[in-house]
C-alpha cells in the first residue's frame, strides 16, 4: 500500500545559501496543535538551523503558527529524532569547522511529521554570484532554444 506523502514546507533559500553535503530524514517531537498547524501549511523554515545540545539535535528558528487558542511559543526549539548511528555521525561532522545543519523540507510520511535535515557548508558571496550568473545563462539558452523550436514549426 502506498504511503501518504505531503510536503508542508520547503526551505528553498537554503539551497542558494549553502552547499548540501549530505541529507538525513528525521522525525520531530511536536505537540498536537503544532501538527494541526503544519497540516494547514502554517510553518516557515526560512531562518531555521540545527544545533547540538547535550548529545541531542534541536531545530531552532522554525516558526509554526499557533493553532486555535494554543499558548505555545511559535519559535520554540524542537527535538530531532534520529537513530543512534545517524545521530553520532551528524554530531561528529558538525564538530568540523564550517559545517552546519539546515532543515530543507518538512513533510508528512503517513501520519508522521518528518524533516529533511542537511549537513551543509555556507557559500561565499562570489559562489552565490556565480550561481546567479549560471542560472541567467541557462535561462537565456533555454529561451533561445524555445524560439528556434517555434521557427522550425512555422
Amino acid at each position: 500500500m502506498a504511503k501518504y506523502f505531503k510536503v508542508a514546507a520547503e526551505n528553498r533559500q537554503a539551497r542558494f545559501d549553502y552547499n548540501m553535503l549530505e541529507t538525513f530524514k528525521a522525525g520531530l517531537v511536536l505537540t498536537g496543535n503544532e501538527v494541526k498547524s503544519i497540516r494547514l501549511g502554517r510553518v516557515n523554515l526560512k531562518d531555521s538551523f540545527g544545533r547540538v545540545e547535550r548529545g541531542e539535535i534541536w531545530i531552532w528558528g522554525m516558526h509554526i503558527s499557533p493553532y486555535g487558542a494554543a499558548k505555545i511559543d511559535p519559535l520554540r526549539p524542537r527535538k530531532v529524532l534520529l537513530n543512534k548511528r545517524e545521530l553520532l555521525k551528524l554530531i561528529g561532522k558538525v564538530a568540523e569547522k564550517g559545517l552546519t545543519m539546515v532543515p530543507l523540507k518538512l513533510y508528512f510520511e503517513g501520519n508522521w511529521a518528518k524533516v529533511d535535515l542537511a549537513l551543509a557548508k555556507a557559500k561565499k558571496k562570489y559562489e552565490k554570484r556565480e550561481t546567479l550568473r549560471r542560472r541567467a545563462v541557462e535561462r537565456e539558452i533555454e529561451k533561445a532554444l524555445k524560439g528556434k523550436a517555434y521557427d522550425r514549426k512555422g
